[in-house]
């Protein structure tokens, strides 16, 4: 169920086949849930179909195929680039756009698995095992293949790192990538290292693993070329393979890459930031409208994702018939891809890579600030220094590290409309990731020395600890929220179990309003436990038979508070009598203890 504005006249929305939370006392001025169960499953992943076209580059020994998928987008970077920093902003300023919460929350304040997103970590525990596992499952590169076995079909035209794709029988096509000479093993080790965080987290990433291969396992298909983005081609022949291992990392005689598994289904180029694509019927949602877009901003943050453009994205239409991807039905699938910018990328100009995180490419805020104040303001960036320790990663760091002031390379349209309910829910995703995930993830990256894993792990825990310092303590944390028993409501209060507040600090309350007028009740005893887990038991309020399931006078408010946190946790329920207990139907956050009448 959607959240909707607090409007008795509001009309549903025949779109929106998830909008469900429209109060049933407008009159009071309080929300109330209707008896239904939360909705976890967005109506995006249900296959459409799509008009069928003649296909522009048909194979000779199919000339009458079609394509039904949807149309492919081309992303201009130059245009995406001009258009967020400078046009879109002075749009949106002359604009009538009063931003508002995000739309596909469902009635626990949570994100329902959609082709965007699917509740991960955030939903049940994950082992080490199954986040390193993470995108790739077990059809991952032998590097012990015999020689010749991984076929080079294709050469990679553009992009930071070097590279080309193998075909490997019985395993699939592969995009092997190279690190940059001045950074030897930052950007594979980055690239599978975040992967397996977005995973996690719950978005969709790639396949992407570090792999240390004989450069006798390669055969190299006659006559490739390659065509740059200036148009320009070139071969892609044996001198061009040898000059390119030759720059690679190397342990030993082994040449370090990154293997990327390619993707499924058919590509039609990246998803935009904000507004729907035209020609899916699934994309009803604005992107910028999106919680999981919004709340992306922090994972993006804590990594350092600078570079979260829409052209390192990627959607794919996955047709229902496997056997021809671009038939009809099928559905979009939203891939967040190339993540080798993360921890610390560096650039030609140092004045650049000392602000990566801290400001845009071109930041007007901070220039005006700097013309008024004559530069005098002394910024994080001026205070960026390299570790010794993590020499490979430039100048990533967790000092200076605000994650509320945390900045990409340019505006990004969804991350500029994270409020701070969405910013919370974000918080408590990656509230899951423990120090000994947070490990596993970075021994993900193979690192030849000790000290770059070590560096890498204290820096992503320190910057980790920001995150849940700001934005669980601001709405409340409580997390996990469900009847442990008939009458029993039970959560996990995520800032004491990350530490960000200490038990000595936390004064647990709890208050209980019920019935049609939704009288204060005697608030329960809260009973705390040291892992973070609180309990309150509830009184009952109305008797197994007699009024109707969804009758006001059953309906009840308990507000649990933390003490830490201004505002409770608000839990929606129904008692539906002894025998049958309790029924949970919404959550909310309220940013203050106000009751709710």
């Amino acid at each position: 169920m959607l959240k909707a504005p607090p409007s008795c006249a509001l009309p549903l929305l025949p779109l929106l086949p998830l909008l469900a939370l429209l109060g049933a006392a407008c009159s009071d001025g309080v929300r109330r849930f209707p008896l239904r169960d939360p909705l976890w499953r967005d109506a995006d992943l249900t296959p459409v179909s799509v008009p069928c076209k003649p296909d522009p580059e048909a194979p000779k020994d199919d000339p009458q195929h079609r394509l039904c998928t949807p149309e492919p987008y081309v992303s201009s970077f130059a245009w995406d680039a001009a258009n967020n920093t400078m046009f879109r902003p002075v749009s949106q300023f002359f604009a009538v756009n009063p931003g508002g919460e995000s739309v596909n929350v469902n009635s626990v304040d949570e994100v329902p698995d959609s082709s965007w997103f699917t509740n991960r970590i955030g939903k049940k525990p994950m082992s080490a095992e199954e986040l390193v596992r993470g995108p790739c499952g077990d059809k991952t590169l032998d590097p012990e293949a015999p020689d010749g076995s991984w076929v080079i079909d294709m050469g990679k035209p553009n992009g930071a790192n070097p590279g080309f794709r193998v075909n490997v029988e019985g395993v699939g096509k592969f995009m092997l990538k190279a690190d940059p000479a001045e950074q030897p093993e930052r950007a594979t080790g980055a690239t599978s290292i975040a992967a397996r965080f977005y995973h996690a987290a719950g978005f969709w990433a790639p396949c992407d693993s570090v792999v240390y291969l004989r450069p006798s396992v390669l055969k190299l298909s006659p006559g490739l070329k390659v065509t740059d983005n200036s148009g320009i081609s070139r071969p892609f022949d044996q001198a061009a393979l040898d000059a390119l291992l030759a720059k690679a990392s190397r342990r030993g005689d082994r040449v370090r890459m990154v293997a990327s598994r390619w993707l499924p289904g058919r590509a039609i180029g990246p998803f935009q930031y904000e507004g729907t694509r035209d020609d899916d019927p699934n994309d009803v949602i604005p992107h910028q409208d999106r919680r999981d877009l919004r709340g992306g901003r922090l994972l993006a943050a804590w990594l350092n994702h600078f570079d979260s453009r829409e052209q390192n994205s990627m959607d794919v239409w996955l047709a229902e018939d496997e056997d021809d991807k671009d038939s009809s039905p099928g559905h979009v699938r939203h891939y967040y891809i190339d993540l080798g910018d993360c921890f610390g990328s560096e650039w030609e100009w140092e004045e650049i890579s000392r602000r990566l995180g801290h400001a845009y490419y071109f930041d007007a805020e901070y220039a005006l600030l700097d013309f008024v104040t004559f530069g005098v303001v002394e910024r994080p960036w001026d205070r960026a220094a390299r570790d010794p320790q993590g020499d490979i990663f430039g100048f990533f760091s967790d000092r200076d590290f605000r994650p509320e002031l945390w900045r990409g390379g340019y505006p990004n349209p969804a991350f500029m409309r994270m409020t701070e309910l969405d910013g919370a829910w974000a918080a408590r995703t990656l509230a899951r990731f423990t120090p000994e995930l947070v490990e596993a993830a970075v021994r993900a990256g193979d690192f030849t020395a000790p000290r770059h894993t070590t560096f890498l792990v204290d820096k992503l825990l320190q910057r980790h600890r920001a995150i849940m310092a700001r934005y669980l303590t601001r709405l409340s944390p409580i997390a996990d929220v469900a009847l442990a028993a008939p009458a029993e409501l039970c959560g996990v209060d995520l800032a004491r179990r990350t530490g960000v507040a200490r038990a000595q600090d936390l004064r647990y309350t709890a208050a209980i309003y019920a019935g049609e007028a939704l009288s204060p009740r005697p608030g329960p005893a809260v009973r705390p436990s040291p892992d973070g887990r609180v309990c309150v038991s509830l009184p009952h309020i109305a008797a197994d038979a007699g009024a109707p399931d969804d009758a006001p006078s059953r309906y009840v408010i308990v507000d649990l508070l933390n003490g830490h946190a201004p505002g409770p946790l608000r839990a929606h329920l129904y008692d539906l009598g002894p025998r049958r207990g309790y029924k949970l139907v919404g959550l909310e956050r309220p940013d203050d203890p106000s009751p709710p009448n």
